[in-house]
């Protein structure tokens, strides 16, 4: 069996989850011995499609008349492009149309959680199989295993000093709660906040671009860095705080799991797969996240990131791949295959 990864648009996408996920199924098949290429001239058996624009669409069709299956990642819902960036509701139809168009004529579907699944299942003339297979991390990047001159190394370069330090990571969108993160740092100035992640200017929307004009002093943006400025950060941080309103999984916070750095996450559908308490703490508003924060800094947390880790060691890269060589063989008995 030979699977054709798909994505259109890829530099594009490359800072975005989609991107990381598109690498992540590479790494997952390479750990599996399966057998895959990049190349739509390439032969292949089962094609695996991560994108939902026109292009990506004329060859799902192309392939099918070929009697080739294929497999749509649903990384995307209707529900998480909503208030993400500048002008989205002028986009959302013709997005909506993409994304239903794409689902409703995939042969199978993978999606990254059950939460995911049920939104994606609900859509006009979803019929397939929707198989939940988590976009999964690499665990072997996260070791801990720095020097403490690495670690001091980061921190003068944020200009940190011994303050307590709070991290998230995203694009720019308000539906990644970034508003709220700033606004919980001017609360808190005795701890640095940082915030990772590629700004668009044009596509910032007027209330993140308030918020990021008014920051505190202890808010940074470093911008996209490499993945090892993440991880070393990741260890530093006394919280990982990722006040979301809206994801299909949330890749940052695999990472946060794995790198067991005390994880914060608002208390939303899709993260109902860690448990409250035991193996992150959850919030509903900045108030609640403050207090959360305020407790993560002053306690031990050694039980509750040692249980995240064992959580999300499930979907360590080489189960994922073990899980997508499922689908693809179900995608093929599909066709009689």
């Amino acid at each position: 069996m030979k699977v054709l990864i798909y994505s259109e648009s890829q530099k594009m996408l490359k800072k975005s989850g989609i991107g990381r996920a598109y690498y992540h199924q590479q790494q997952a098949l390479k750990l599996n011995n399966i057998e895959y290429t990049l190349d739509p001239k390439d032969s292949f058996d089962v094609v695996h499609i991560n994108t939902v624009f026109k292009k990506s669409y004329k060859f799902m069709k192309k392939m099918q008349k070929k009697n080739i299956p294929v497999v749509v990642h649903g990384h995307s819902t209707v529900e998480d492009f909503r208030n993400s960036f500048r002008c989205w509701k002028l986009i959302a139809p013709w997005f909506k149309k993409c994304l239903f168009r794409m689902y409703s004529n995939a042969d199978i579907m993978v999606t990254p959680t059950y939460y995911s699944k049920r939104l994606q299942e609900n859509y006009p003339n979803v019929n397939c199989e929707i198989i939940p297979v988590s976009n999964g991390i690499d665990l072997t990047r996260f070791n801990n295993n720095y020097t403490k001159e690495e670690l001091d190394e980061v921190r003068q370069k944020y200009n940190l000093g011994n303050s307590k330090i709070v991290m998230g990571i995203g694009l720019f969108f308000e539906r990644k709660g970034l508003h709220d993160f700033i606004e919980i740092a001017k609360s808190m100035p005795d701890v640095k906040f940082i915030w990772f992640g590629q700004k668009y200017k044009v596509l910032t929307t007027s209330k993140i671009v308030k918020a990021i004009k008014n920051k505190p002093d202890n808010m940074i943006f470093p911008g996209y860095v490499p993945a090892d400025v993440i991880s070393k950060m990741l260890t530093l941080s006394s919280c990982f705080f990722f006040p979301s309103y809206e994801e299909t999984e949330g890749i940052v916070v695999l990472e946060a799991l794995a790198n067991k750095t005390p994880l914060l996450v608002r208390d939303i559908p899709v993260f109902d797969w860690i448990e409250k308490d035991k193996e992150c703490l959850k919030g509903k508003d900045n108030e609640d996240f403050k207090n959360k924060i305020q407790y993560l800094i002053d306690n031990d947390n050694t039980e509750m990131v040692n249980n995240g880790y064992l959580k999300v060691s499930e979907r360590s890269l080489d189960k994922v791949g073990k899980q997508l060589e499922d689908v693809y063989k179900k995608a093929l008995a599909l066709k009689g295959k």
